[in-house]
Parts: C-alpha cells; structure tokens; sequence
C-alpha cells in the first residue's frame, strides 16, 4: 500500500477537458492540500497523442508522471486509487470504466453520452465494488448542477427543472437572433471557433442535451436514467422569421432541456422554447449555459456558468476528485425510488407558437380561429402580416393558451386541409415556468 496521505490519479484522454484537469491540479496543488489534507498527485496518464496545452515537465508531478500510449496501461496500474476517464463516446469508455470499477478504483468521468446509456449498470457496479462513479463534469461543464440535485437541494421535492445545457446550440441562437444571421452561416463559424464539431449532429438536433437532461431527471426525480425517453427536438428548422416574430411577441427562443414532475408521470423533452423576456434564461446567450431548478422549500433557483471549455469542465472533474479524497461520496450515488412514468410528448400541457402561410382572402382566419375552438384552444395573441401587392400569400402568427399536445397536433392537421392555408404550420412550444 502506498502512502495514504498522497492520492494517486490516473488520466485517461489528454484533449481538451484531460489538459484541464491536469493543469489545474498541478497548478492549484498546494491549495488542494489545504482543504483535503492530502496530496494529490497525477501519476499515470494515457494519451494516444501529446497534447500541446499541457507541459509535464514543468508541472508539480514530473518526477512521478508516466505517460502511455496504450490507454489501458492506466486502469491496469494497481498503484491508483482513481481513475478519471476523458476520452468520450460509449463503447470503450464503457470498458475502461467498467475494468477500474472492478479493480475496486474509484472512478471520475464526464462522459454524459456514457452515463445516460450506461449509468444505472455502471452504478450498480461501482456499489457493489464498494467504490464511487462521480459524474459532475458530464452535465453543464463547470456549473455544479449535479451537486446541487443531490446535495443542495436534496430536502426538496423538486417539480421541474429547465436548462440551456448546449453551448453551441445557444450561440447558434444567440447570433442568429442579435446579428441576423441564417442558421448555416452560424454553424459554420461554430466549427471554425471549435464550439461545434465537424458533425454537429448531437448539438443542433438536440442529442447531447437529451443525453444531460437524462441524468438531471434523474437526480431530481431519483428515477433511474431512462434517455431512452426524452423527447428531442433540435433547432436546424428555427428561422430569423420565428426569432422575430417571437420577440415582437415579447419571448426569446431558446434550445432548452425540461423536466417536469406531473401527476400523469415525468416530463422530459428537448426542443426550441419560447420563453418570455421577463425570464432569466433569456439572457443566457452565446456558449454559456444555465439551468433554472424548482423545489418546494426554496422555490426557483438558477446556476450560470461556463458549460464547456478545458478548465471549466476540468474544474468539475477536480472537484469530484478532491471529494473522493476527503471521503466526502454522498453526492456520487444516485438514490433511486419507485420506477415512474415518463409521459410520451403528445400529452405535455403548455401554450404554442404557430405560423402558417395563409391565403389573404376573406374568412381566411375566421375558418383557422373555428378549427381552434373546436379542440377547445384559445388564441392568446395573433398576428397578421400586411401582403405585399404582388403576393397573396400572409404570414400569420398565432400565440395559443396552454392545452394538450395531441389536441394541438389535430388542429394543425386540420388547419393545414384548410384551402386557405398553404404548406406546413410551424410549431414551437412556449413555457413560462411559473409552477
């Protein structure tokens, strides 16, 4: 056994949240020791490549430090006592994980993909090894959230929650609504500052957020992770005619992941949202994330901050480090209850944003406002643009009250058989996160 004042890490993946967390451990080390009373030194580190950002020689552990190019070196190195995977994906992260587990290694990730697919088989393991799974790292970068749910807030009975959790999903939005740009534009500068990847896939279609949501739910709701169940939407349909129609109307469009406790079962969806000026999550923009929590003892709550970036994300990864080290693990386990049900889309209440192309002729609205009413559907705000002499053919804008999602979706069916309708309605759901 080696001395156990001294905490030995092994790192696995050396990107850009790797370099991080390495900088600032060897940085911050005589700080840390201050508050865990232990010495926590990187003594393994397995990294396919060199990674430029992070000088090994002039760090606080280059008497000590082995690189590997074989990744697998590190969880086999008996001499660790944690483990912090960062390489991404599911497949062989799963593998690494799973192998420390079983080695009786404590184990830090900020894999979100990972956990939300893997999550309840990985924390059975790590309880049955008698070892932790920390996990903060995975949701909002360096915002605490995962603490908070499992610690801050645990008194609470919390009754939704709500969230930018996908950096480059907000800036796409936030340039689009201030600069008036187009949506392609956007996402081609977002790669080239390296906030969205060469396949953006899982940010604009709203998978890395669902994958976040997940495990939020979760905590918030101790379900065990059920990804299989949000609903997810992206944001590749929004255009500069919905950003401004909407704030004519007084909301901003955000990229937002719900959850919300209801007495049919669990909310959990992802989808552009109409969110209403006056709310806080509207100033969120560019690459920061926020998430807004509801609990009955403290009321609403929001936590802002840095949702990706070397040292943000690093920040978190280090905190679970150093909890690992104190002793301090409440916050690692995910304490299930009783299986709940998750409520398909079609049976969620809230108000809707609609626009349609509608013929500029007479009766046109009246027949739209009839297909309304008869599914028992308020109209809270309309709008019609005046049509150009040479078109016939208006834009209309309609602000609906709160009503089911399956009786909107036939009214829309129906309101597109109208002959005065033309094409698709565009739907966009609205919260006001008041309850």
């Amino acid at each position: 056994m080696h001395d156990q004042s001294v905490i030995k890490v092994g790192i696995v993946g050396l990107g850009t949240v790797g370099s991080g967390t390495f900088n600032i451990l060897s940085r911050n080390a005589d700080a840390i020791f201050l508050k865990t009373g232990k010495r926590i030194r990187v003594s393994h580190i397995g990294a396919r490549r060199d990674n430029p950002n992070v000088n090994i020689a002039d760090s606080s552990f280059a008497d000590e430090v082995k690189v590997s190019r074989d990744i697998f070196d590190v969880v086999k190195d008996d001499e660790l006592d944690i483990v912090v995977e960062l390489i991404g994906g599911t497949d062989v992260a799963k593998e690494i994980v799973t192998y420390a587990l079983k080695s009786g290694k404590h184990v830090v990730t900020a894999n979100k993909a990972l956990i939300a697919l893997h999550g309840n088989e990985l924390f059975a393991l790590a309880k049955a090894n008698g070892v932790v799974l920390a996990f903060e790292a995975a949701v909002a970068g360096g915002i605490p959230i995962i603490k908070v749910l499992a610690e801050g807030l645990s008194a609470n009975r919390i009754s939704w929650l709500a969230g930018i959790i996908n950096g480059t999903g907000n800036f796409i939005l936030t340039e689009m609504k201030n600069k008036g740009r187009d949506f392609d534009s956007v996402l081609k500068e977002a790669q080239a500052l390296g906030y969205a990847e060469a396949d953006p896939t899982f940010d604009v279609e709203g998978i890395d957020a669902a994958h976040k949501l997940s495990i939020l739910a979760s905590l918030a709701f101790s379900v065990p992770i059920n990804f299989s169940q949000v609903f997810t939407e992206g944001i590749t349909e929004i255009t500069q005619e919905d950003l401004q129609f909407a704030d004519s109307f007084g909301y901003k469009i955000k990229h937002l992941g719900i959850a919300r406790r209801t007495e049919k079962g669990i909310e959990a969806r992802v989808h552009p949202t109409l969110v209403p000026n006056a709310n806080l999550l509207t100033k969120v923009d560019g690459v920061m994330n926020a998430v807004m929590v509801k609990g009955d003892a403290v009321g609403s709550t929001l936590y802002y901050g840095a949702g990706a970036g070397a040292e943000a994300t690093g920040s978190a990864v280090c905190a679970d480090i150093i909890d690992i080290a104190r002793g301090d693990v409440g916050s690692k386990e995910i304490a299930f209850g009783k299986k709940q049900n998750f409520i398909s889309i079609d049976e969620i209440r809230c108000a809707y944003y609609l626009r349609l192309d509608v013929q500029d002729q007479a009766g046109g609205l009246a027949s739209i406002s009839k297909v309304l009413s008869k599914q028992n559907i308020s109209i809270e705000g309309l709008y019609q643009q005046e049509a150009p002499e040479e078109d016939t053919v208006v834009p209309v804008v309609i602000i609906t009250q709160r009503v089911e999602e399956k009786a909107m979706n036939q009214a829309i069916k129906k309101i597109e058989a109208l002959d005065c309708t033309q094409g698709k309605a565009k739907k966009i759901r609205i919260e006001h996160f008041k309850s």
